[in-house]
């Protein structure tokens, strides 16, 4: 039985201006049999303590104290008003300490898009440690071309994107920065003239030796823009083949020859040896720049907030753009 039913036990129902302060008067009134004292407790003055009881009893149409009596006595009524008034203000105190305890505590469903270059990277190192953190939080993460995870994100499908940028197809949307990424070569045939050389030369990639990312994938398009490359591949004439994410082109390289392009994040999941084929270009150095993207702010906006912080704090000291920025330019995803 609610409050207001069991006030009309009483054969009171004019509860309109009632509200959580006048309960919590009414209770150290009757906690202290003193208006003055109750007052003091309150941190307010006896006089508006005792205007606000007085207008709270004509509101009711009922005398919940005794004032010709000392100490101050609480009429049968009002026991049982106090009693009701005491359970509705724990409740509510109840309810405020659970919302403080929610907002405290990230949880909740996260739908996420994330392009294929950057999830092999992130998501077993960065993603899962974030998830241990908060484990509250359920992630379902979905490998998505930039294109795809901008239409999911204008139908609902999806929360948030990490992408590459800037990319115009996404101006309309939230960006939040999370790293710049070092874009360097990975080629099987490193020659005599690049072993000596500590850079490599864009303009002297042999690009009839490349292996490419499908198309819609922007680290295809900035390895493009890097080399001024197009259709020129190493693909054997009986063999038709487009790769779909960075393992796969390791392997190409490794078991093919020819050239691809790899980012920084990449590079450090290779063994010794595949890292011995790994070249950095001329300064200044390729970056690409990665961002999480988001349609509009929700009420999911602190766990992306919270994750947006933990990425980019957990990359800073991994990645060779924080040490000299000044040395580097970046790549376009378009």
């Amino acid at each position: 039985m609610g409050f207001r039913q069991k006030l009309s036990i009483f054969g009171i129902d004019k509860i309109n201006g009632m509200n959580i302060q006048q309960l919590e008067y009414l209770i150290a009134v009757d906690k202290f049999k003193h208006f003055g004292n109750a007052a003091q407790a309150c941190f307010i003055t006896q006089p508006t303590l005792s205007a606000m009881i007085q207008k709270f009893e004509e509101e009711l149409d009922v005398k919940i104290f005794d004032r010709t009596t000392h100490p101050i006595r609480t009429t049968d009524v009002g026991v049982q008003l106090i009693i009701e008034a005491k359970k509705v203000v724990d409740a509510i105190n109840e309810l405020k300490t659970k919302a403080n305890d929610l907002n405290n505590v990230l949880a909740g469903k996260l739908n996420l898009g994330i392009i294929p270059t950057v999830s092999g990277s992130i998501l077993p190192s960065e993603i899962f440690d974030f998830l241990k953190n908060h484990p509250k939080i359920q992630l379902n993460v979905k490998e998505m071309t930039t294109d795809n995870i901008i239409k999911a994100l204008k139908s609902g499908e999806l929360d948030a994107g990490i992408i590459s940028t800037p990319y115009s197809a996404a101006d309309e949307f939230y960006h939040d920065f999370l790293f710049n990424e070092e874009l360097m070569l990975y080629s099987a045939e490193i020659s005599e003239e690049q072993k000596e050389d500590s850079f490599v030369i864009p303009e002297k990639i042999d690009v009839h030796k490349v292996w490419l990312l499908e198309e819609g994938n922007c680290l295809r398009t900035q390895f493009e823009n890097i080399c001024e490359l197009r259709e020129n591949t190493v693909t054997p004439k009986n063999l038709e083949f487009v790769a779909s994410n960075i393992t796969t082109l390791v392997q190409l390289v490794d078991k093919l020859g020819g050239i691809s392009i790899l980012p920084e994040l990449a590079v450090e999941q290779l063994s010794d040896k595949q890292k011995e084929k790994v070249k950095r270009f001329r300064k200044p150095f390729p970056y690409r720049e990665i961002s999480m993207i988001y349609y509009k702010p929700t009420y999911k906006q602190k766990i992306l907030d919270e994750m947006i912080q933990f990425i980019a704090e957990s990359l800073k000291s991994k990645l060779s753009f924080n040490e000299n920025p000044e040395e580097f330019t970046v790549i376009k995803p378009q």
